[in-house]
């Protein structure tokens, strides 16, 4: 959802939200650089009125009015914005802000967040005024000093979880054609949904297609039939492609050591790095930064 949205709050403080496990924000149309975060760390809920396509997983939505979106980390997600006149809130949290003390079943388990379900609930009049309360409430108690504000936080956020399963999903999805072209769809996303490289203490976590082929719980000859069906290229081109696409762009836009790239894209050793680098491009990486 972020591709097209920013905060208000334009101090958007990244490691405040990893201390606390939560941040909310009122999002507008983007003009600005959005809000930078590793979108596999969160959970997220976002309450928007406009016209928008949802990418999620393997579906597409086209929504129009006011619509609830249940953003899982483990499920790939984008949005394209059809009418740039767009408002609305979003928060993000992780599971143990969430969950706290409470024992009770992952969160992963829910029917709004769990892998395979349907995450878009259209809101009318009424509900949209009802949740756009609870995000205001949250906006508002985030700043204040009270001691049990975590708690009052969890309560709007289970708040609002529990309207969303009072009501239908929408059922407005695009189906891909085939197996083939979901299966294809979930790589491509899981594969750019890990750049770009944030730090080199992060490194690339899914580099082999055994890697995306047990992310996607498929058998990983499933996988590369799939995919070069659909691309016309194997999975391995897909991934050595984009992992030097990214190394160039560190090389050429950050001053991170050649030691740290490699770190960073998952290569345990740079000598690693550096033949695969010169094997992918002809050069050596060091040739990018003269």
């Amino acid at each position: 959802m972020d591709a097209q949205y920013i905060s208000k709050t334009y101090d958007f403080d990244t490691n405040d939200l990893k201390l606390k496990g939560f941040k909310v924000y009122e999002i507008e149309p983007a003009v600005n650089p959005v809000p930078s975060y590793n979108r596999r760390d969160f959970y997220k809920i976002c309450l928007v009125t406009g016209n928008s396509l949802i990418h999620y997983a393997d579906k597409s939505v086209e929504l129009k009015g006011a619509f609830l979106f249940f953003g899982n980390p483990h499920v790939p997600y984008s949005s394209e914005l059809i009418d740039p006149e767009q408002h609305g809130f979003s928060c993000l949290f992780t599971e143990e802000f969430l969950k706290a003390r409470d024992r009770t079943e992952s969160i992963l388990e829910s029917p709004l967040f769990k892998i395979g379900c349907t995450p878009v609930f259209c809101l009318n009049q009424q509900q949209k005024e009802f949740i756009t309360t609870l995000f205001q409430q949250m906006i508002t108690e985030q700043d204040t000093d009270y001691i049990f504000k975590n708690d009052l936080i969890r309560n709007y956020i289970n708040l609002i979880i529990h309207e969303a399963l009072r009501m239908q999903p929408s059922e407005n999805f695009i189906q891909h054609k085939n197996a083939s072209s979901r299966i294809t769809t979930l790589f491509l996303d899981l594969l750019e949904r890990q750049f770009p490289i944030e730090s080199a203490q992060r490194p690339l976590r899914l580099k082999t297609a055994q890697d995306f082929a047990a992310n996607l719980s498929v058998h990983v000859n499933h996988l590369n039939r799939s995919v070069r069906e659909i691309t016309g290229k194997p999975t391995t081109a897909h991934i050595a492609e984009r992992i030097t696409s990214e190394a160039k762009a560190l090389l050429q836009h950050t001053n991170w050591s050649i030691a740290d790239i490699a770190y960073g894209l998952g290569f345990e050793y740079p000598t690693y790095f550096n033949n695969y680098f010169k094997r992918m491009t002809g050069t050596v990486p060091r040739a990018l930064r003269a």
